[in-house]
């Protein structure tokens, strides 16, 4: 399955989880909204964090999620690449492994359809 049908397949899963427990689900929306406000870091650089996170933790939904959050804010390859580096250093060999997804990722979601 590519990762553009993954990332469509857990934005389905996450509507019916939305629909079972609205508050909070609402909740959750409302505190991701606070921390992503432009603040002392703007929104593409806490997307640049929130990658390196979901990188680190292992997290494929949140790599997904936050790659294809980038590439609408414009973020080059390179940008991506130099995240995953740092995600690595953090995360050791299994941030290595998920690292190469987020690139991989990233090539699907502006390769030309």
């Amino acid at each position: 399955m590519s990762f553009k049908e993954q990332l469509s397949d857990k934005r389905k899963e996450l509507r019916e989880l939305r629909k079972a427990i609205p508050e909070t689900f609402a909740g959750f929306v409302e505190m991701e909204k606070a921390a992503s406000a432009e603040a002392a870091l703007d929104h593409k650089e806490k997307e640049y964090v929130a990658l390196g996170i979901g990188i680190a933790i292992r997290c494929d939904a949140c790599i997904l999620s936050h790659v294809s959050a980038l590439v609408r804010l414009g973020a080059t390859r390179e940008e991506i690449a130099d995240v995953c580096g740092m995600a690595v250093q953090m995360g050791g060999g299994p941030g290595l492994m998920y690292a190469a997804k987020a690139l991989a990722a990233y090539d699907e979601f502006t390769a030309e359809s």
